[in-house]
């Protein structure tokens, strides 16, 4: 499912992009497509303000009005009359004028590298999100001059009220385009729009704080924001711990006039926002992520609650997300099957301290093939601060609720399926009920039941669906099968060797006995 747009030339602008082909490897597509994308929305923003103070001086109504050129002319050099509305400073030779004047030139990947150079020194706090990475690429001039042309087509125009938000809607479909075409890498810094659809209907984060420790490019922030029904009364918190993704992220929450504070680093290991306690945990973080370095972490974090494994880190961030919840937070997150009834020393007993002290709220088995990075069936855990009847919501800390989605959703290209909006409300209203206590949530067989946390701990704390819904139970130990497939193949090549060894072995005694 693509972001929403109301453009309707989307494949033209990904064709064009894609004519990098050759010389750029396709992963690396999105490095030089989005930063033009995002270096195009800041210079509509200052033309578009420097017109305004342009109108204001000349005002005689205006507090900013000068009736001289030399007093106007000071105020519209201001860096504050710019910076005070939100807009960074766009020297002239980063303006998109300049640019497009000069697209034809042959050192246009050097003025495109200076641009992004003098619009960082300029602005300080966009530091690390401009990459320098034109005059050092492959790219043929004729491909980057082509590049600017698409990106200076009307529509995209300071000129154009609509530029700004077309402009981000545009970085978002991009996002995603990149994400199918780079399959497993693409997970990496893209969650699903139809998943992340879901999760944040199902939290309904309206005002307060919202943190993202395994923020990619951001998408959890900026559906987050649409759902808001009031404009900026949400705080967006986010940490990633690849250095190209983060600057997406940067990038992307700007092109959507939100202000997020984005850190670099890895959460588990070296969290950024040690005493963040936020309203709304909401996360897809990386799945079943081995060797992530548990022999690191001090015996007296104050994350642990119970113990961790190396092995695998889901139950580690599920400590984590909930560390980070205030004394009334939320936390929805993606996780693998397997988290759902692993008997690994290092994960099982948290998964029971999470039962015995009443904090799972709700699990959704959600269909396969919803996530690019795998084709593996994963579950949505929500875990909650706020389930002994605190403020408008009910008493439920003994009961869960179950919510079996295997099979929803329909395919939207040979690899990939996406959840409906109707899926998407018809689950998210289950939970909000269940929250709410608007309508008793009736058991329906198959897809969805509220049982009580006695009913999972004679279960074994399984919290598969499936278990108390009464559909078949498909069991899954959450390993992508690419990685399956891998280890399998190494094995059967190392049993190849010893096969071969111990043949040699054979052939040299028969030898010996002649």
């Amino acid at each position: 499912m693509v972001a929403k747009a109301d453009i309707n030339f989307q494949k033209d602008l990904f064709d064009a992009a894609t004519n990098m082909r050759g010389s750029v490897a396709p992963a690396d597509y999105k490095h030089y497509v989005l930063p033009l994308i995002f270096l195009r929305y800041l210079s509509n923003r200052y033309d578009m303000r420097k017109e305004e103070i342009d109108n204001l001086v000349k005002d005689p109504k205006s507090d900013w009005y000068a009736s001289d050129e030399e007093t106007q002319q000071i105020i519209k050099e201001d860096p504050d009359m710019y910076m005070s509305e939100n807009v960074y400073v766009v020297p002239e030779e980063s303006r998109w004028s300049y640019i497009l004047k000069n697209a034809k030139q042959p050192n246009i990947k050097e003025i495109l590298d200076n641009a992004m150079k003098r619009l960082e020194e300029e602005n300080p706090d966009l530091e690390g999100m401009l990459p320098r990475i034109f005059q050092g690429s492959n790219l043929p001039a004729e491909n980057v001059s082509g590049l600017i042309e698409i990106f200076s087509r009307d529509v995209f125009s300071a000129n154009d009220e609509r530029s700004v938000d077309v402009l981000g809607r545009v970085y978002e479909y991009f996002i995603s385009e990149f994400a199918s075409t780079e399959g497993q890498r693409g997970g990496e810094f893209y969650t699903p729009y139809s998943v992340v659809s879901l999760l944040v209907r199902m939290l309904e984060p309206i005002k307060g704080t919202v943190f993202d420790p395994a923020c990619g490019s951001g998408g959890m922030f900026i559906q987050s924001e649409e759902y808001s029904p009031r404009r900026h009364e949400l705080s967006f918190y986010g940490q990633e711990n690849v250095t190209t993704t983060a600057r997406l992220g940067k990038m992307n929450v700007l092109l959507h006039g939100l202000n997020a504070d984005i850190r670099l680093g890895n959460s588990l290991l070296d969290d950024k926002f040690p005493d963040l306690k936020a309203d709304y945990v909401i996360a897809n973080p990386p799945f079943n992520q081995d060797g992530w370095g548990a022999d690191r972490l001090s015996s007296d974090d104050p994350r642990l609650i119970g113990p961790v494994t190396d092995s695998s880190a889901n139950y580690m961030w599920m400590q984590h997300f909930f560390y980070h919840l205030n004394d009334n937070g939320f936390a929805g997150f993606v996780m693998a099957n397997g988290a759902m009834t692993t008997n690994q020393k290092g994960e099982r007993p948290v998964r029971e301290w999470f039962v015995d002290n009443g904090y799972i709220d709700c699990i959704v088995a959600l269909p396969d093939k919803l996530f690019l990075s795998t084709g593996i069936s994963v579950c949505l855990f929500f875990i909650s601060k706020n389930r002994d009847g605190k403020g408008e919501y009910r008493e439920r800390k003994n009961e869960i609720l179950f919510i079996d989605a295997r099979q929803k959703g329909s395919l939207v290209s040979r690899k990939q399926k996406a959840l409906s909006e109707d899926e998407i409300l018809e689950i998210a209203n289950l939970y909000h009920n269940f929250k709410f206590n608007k309508e008793k949530v009736e058991d329906i067989a198959g897809f969805c039941k509220v049982s009580a946390v006695s009913e999972v701990k004679n279960n074994d704390y399984k919290l598969t669906p499936g278990t108390y819904v009464g559909s078949e139970e498909i069991e899954d130990d959450g390993e992508p099968f690419e990685q399956k497939m891998e280890k399998l193949r190494a094995k059967l090549l190392e049993q190849f060797i010893q096969s071969n060894n111990l043949q040699e072995k054979i052939k040299r005694n028969l030898e010996g006995l002649m």
